[in-house]
């Protein structure tokens, strides 16, 4: 499916150069002359080689059409995620590798889309949002709720979060996932 580069977002499946590429990271450049382009950081899905590509923001790419499975994610031994249909209880192991964007958001049984490409697990899509738990944050200083200044906190699941200042631990909090910012507490 051709779409324009500038809808291109991370996580996205491309077909460049004959290969299968994920979209990691994405920015659009607008120089002060010239042409505006979008520049994607890539990883070849077969290979693991990383690449950077400039495209014209008026080009179009191929975008591999997927289609998607709603998993439950169970337990992780090692390098190793398994994940099962919730349909049929097949269960699939996907590597740690694969899920580098969904890996700080994972809690198990949590319910994830697989996105497959012939038969084959290519992507994890994770929810909008979810809901953690923040087990450790700095002390709230007096008198501080009225900055908008946050600190430095950690979630459950062990990745690094910025929270409020008159957030304590044990506080569940609405994380987004594309971007591991705080949205609100739960």
């Amino acid at each position: 499916m051709q779409i324009n580069v500038t809808s291109v977002r991370v996580g996205n499946i491309l077909e460049v150069d004959g290969g299968l590429w994920r979209v990691i990271k994405t920015n659009h450049v607008t120089p002060g002359k010239g042409v505006a382009c979008m520049q994607l950081e890539m990883r070849n899905i077969e290979t693991g080689n990383k690449t950077n590509k400039r495209f014209n923001s008026t080009e179009r790419v191929e975008r591999v059409v997927l289609s998607q499975r709603d998993m439950q994610y169970l337990y992780a031994d090692a390098d190793d995620y398994h994940f099962m249909d919730m349909e049929t209880y097949e269960q699939i192991t996907l590597s740690a590798e694969m899920l580098e964007n969904a890996l700080p958001y994972l809690l198990p049984e949590m319910m994830v889309q697989v996105e497959f490409h012939e038969e084959r697990p290519l992507n994890v899509k994770l929810p909008q949002t979810v809901i953690l738990e923040v087990v450790e944050c700095d002390a709230s200083i007096k008198g501080q709720t009225a900055t908008s200044s946050y600190k430095p906190g950690r979630l459950e699941t062990g990745a690094a979060i910025m929270v409020p200042p008159y957030l304590e631990s044990g506080t569940r909090v609405k994380v987004n996932t594309e971007n591991g910012e705080y949205v609100e507490r739960a």
